[in-house]
């Protein structure tokens, strides 16, 4: 019993890695007031070109580099859309969805089912690893999960103590004032687009590099989906987001270990949804002022309004 907690939280701790860095990303994106519903065809495009490049190389940190360069070229559309055009960021962000999840499946047909030859080992914390129980949880994972909780980390100080942080906040809350004080409201919603297509991309080549260590259509799974909810169940806070993202990793491990028990796949299948669901409705049951997104979310702005 004992083996099979401590294999179920690792498990957790990795499923959940992806869920992390993509939900940062969102955080990011939506309190500069952009709604991003693209995050799940940029996770897959990050997914595929860290995969066809650690195959082309040999060398994972650069697939690395490629899928993030990859997450933010393919969300300059997105960006472009929302606070150029001003397009519905709804609709924009469906279309890079889809952009993102067909131009990933015709980039990797030829990959796919093929092995990567060199993978992304895990890093092992010299001392930390040999403590008792923690050591193989937490201290003996793959190099993302590290990153994930670092960036996240790292975000939040960003979002709540920079100069620069501000500046987003107040872009997402209030744009005409923000502008009144020298922001350039196009220029953080543009920067924070393209950040927010980075984290998501690295998410995604967390899962072709290191979590399946192979390419297949579809292989991210709805996870962008579950990321955009997390954002929510997270309170726009990326410090939240840490906690809230591993717990929903081991609601992807416990379908799995479920499955012996004669439960239809298929529902099993449904659970991390199911559980967004009803987490979010007893959010909302306890206190809805908590889930007040930022007042200009998915609102265009129009540079010179007042």
């Amino acid at each position: 019993m004992e083996e099979i907690i401590i294999s179920t939280l690792t498990r957790a701790m990795v499923a959940g890695t992806p869920l992390l860095l993509a939900t940062t990303g969102e955080v990011i994106c939506e309190r500069s007031g952009i709604l991003n519903l693209g995050v799940e065809g940029v996770m897959a495009m990050g997914a595929v070109t860290a995969f066809i490049v650690t195959m082309t190389t040999g060398q994972p940190w650069l697939g690395v580099l490629a899928a993030v360069g990859a997450g933010m070229a393919i969300s300059v559309i997105h960006a472009f859309g929302s606070v150029t055009l001003q397009a519905n960021q709804v609709v924009s962000g469906l279309a890079l969805t889809m952009l993102g999840l067909g131009l990933s499946g015709m980039l990797g047909k030829p990959y796919v089912g093929k092995p990567l030859s060199i993978k992304m080992e895990d890093w092992s914390i010299p001392y930390l690893s040999d403590i008792p129980y923690l050591g193989r949880i937490i201290f003996s994972q793959s190099p993302f999960f590290y990153l994930a909780i670092i960036l996240a980390i790292a975000a939040w100080f960003f979002l709540e103590r920079t100069r620069l942080g501000i500046q987003i906040r107040s872009t997402g809350e209030n744009p005409k004032v923000a502008e009144t004080q020298g922001v350039n409201v196009y220029k953080i919603r543009y920067l924070s687009v393209i950040i927010g297509g980075g984290f998501s991309a690295l998410a995604g080549a967390h899962l072709s590099i290191s979590y399946s260590k192979s390419w297949i259509e579809g292989m991210t799974a709805g996870r962008g989906w579950i990321a955009i909810a997390l954002t929510i169940f997270a309170l726009w806070n990326p410090a939240r987001a840490i906690w809230a993202a591993f717990l929903f990793g081991g609601i992807f491990v416990v379908q799995y270990l479920l499955q012996p028990l004669g439960i239809s796949p298929n529902f099993l299948s449904m659970m991390p949804y199911i559980a967004t669901l009803v987490i979010l409705l007893l959010i909302s049951l306890k206190d809805s002022k908590k889930l007040s997104p930022p007042a200009m979310l998915g609102e265009p702005y129009q540079r010179g309004e007042r």
